[in-house]
């Protein structure tokens, strides 16, 4: 697989132009126009080894300018996880019980000291949900990870996956003990200072721990970047910044989302179309990263992050857009 380099990366507007075969050039035109026409979309970044085919910003702050990434925010934990795990900090069979024992509430069901590193990032802990119509109360209560350590378990641990910015925030807060930094100082060092990106502070809960799983900020260009990073085997500019062994395993299915039906790995969504693997951090609103290796391909859209993007609704049609108008150009080339 290609290792696009920061030069390779900044000529790559310069150059997309010239490198395009006319017949493929018509094809990512027609894929521009059809995302003017979408009214929630802000920006939209396609790069095909290493050259940006398409990069627009139809509306909204622009391509070099913050946009709340919603929950791409658990991704990219996801990432500084494994980037604990590559330095030794952590196993993903690493229990709270070892690694934070101080975060268990007293009070807490016997099952939560047992909760794995693993249980965590693929939201299987078994505890009752903080997102969706929980979501309000949660950040309301005065100590967000012990609020979510308190939960019911409503499956095992180890279960079926259940959609929790909770189980994120929990892990964020993991990160920071083992790391003995904020979670913030972990991804500019680990993240933001290899990717050359900025990464600014974000909501912060009441102890001070940066919220895991949502809210932060990034640029379209920066969410680019990292998408070319992990689709080039975790290598940007000769740098690894996460090991090629932390790709692979967030790219094997763990569990499966019970509301778009896509398999979850190590912080990615899974999926198939037009024969081809893909990965997908996904946000509220219409917030993406689509790494697609085979085509070496990686997409970058964002949207107006108030309002909602339902799988039968936006999210659905900006699938439709990367599966049967992105894919089948790119196979193409």
């Amino acid at each position: 697989m290609r290792h696009m380099t920061r030069r390779l990366f900044l000529a790559g507007t310069l150059a997309a132009t010239a490198a395009r075969l006319p017949a493929q050039a018509a094809g990512w035109d027609a894929i521009a126009d059809r995302a003017r026409g979408l009214d929630q979309l802000h920006s939209l970044i396609v790069a095909q080894n290493g050259t940006r085919v398409i990069a627009m910003a139809p509306r909204g702050p622009g391509l070099d300018q913050l946009a709340n990434v919603k929950s791409v925010s658990k991704t990219l934990v996801a990432a500084l996880t494994g980037a604990a795990i590559d330095r030794g900090e952590l196993t993903l069979d690493s229990t709270l019980a070892d690694a934070a024992p101080s975060l268990i509430p007293g009070d807490a069901d016997p099952r939560v000291a047992a909760l794995t590193v693993r249980d965590l990032i693929t939201m299987r802990a078994g505890l009752e949900r903080t997102s969706g119509g929980n979501y309000g109360g949660w950040v309301s209560s005065g100590n967000w990870v012990a609020d979510a350590l308190s939960r019911p378990f409503v499956a095992e641990p180890g279960g079926r996956m259940l959609y929790s910015t909770g189980s994120i925030h929990i892990l964020g807060a993991v990160l920071a003990q083992a790391g003995d930094a904020s979670l913030l100082d972990l991804a500019r060092a680990r993240l933001g200072r290899p990717l050359g990106i900025d990464i600014p502070p974000w909501t912060r809960d009441p102890q001070g721990r940066y919220l895991g799983g949502n809210e932060m900020a990034l640029t379209p260009n920066a969410m680019l970047r990292f998408g070319e990073m992990v689709r080039q085997g975790g290598v940007w500019d000769g740098q690894q910044v996460l090991s090629k062994a932390w790709i692979d395993a967030s790219f094997v299915p763990n569990t499966r989302s019970p509301y778009s039906g896509l398999s979850y790995g190590l912080g990615w969504f899974l999926g198939q179309a037009q024969g081809q693997d893909f990965a997908l951090a996904r946000g509220y609103g219409g917030q993406i990263i689509a790494v697609v290796p085979n085509l070496a391909t990686t997409v970058v859209i964002t949207s107006d992050p108030t309002l909602p993007a339902r799988s039968e609704g936006y999210f659905g049609t900006l699938m439709d857009l990367i599966a049967r108008d992105i894919m089948p150009v790119a196979r193409k080339a």
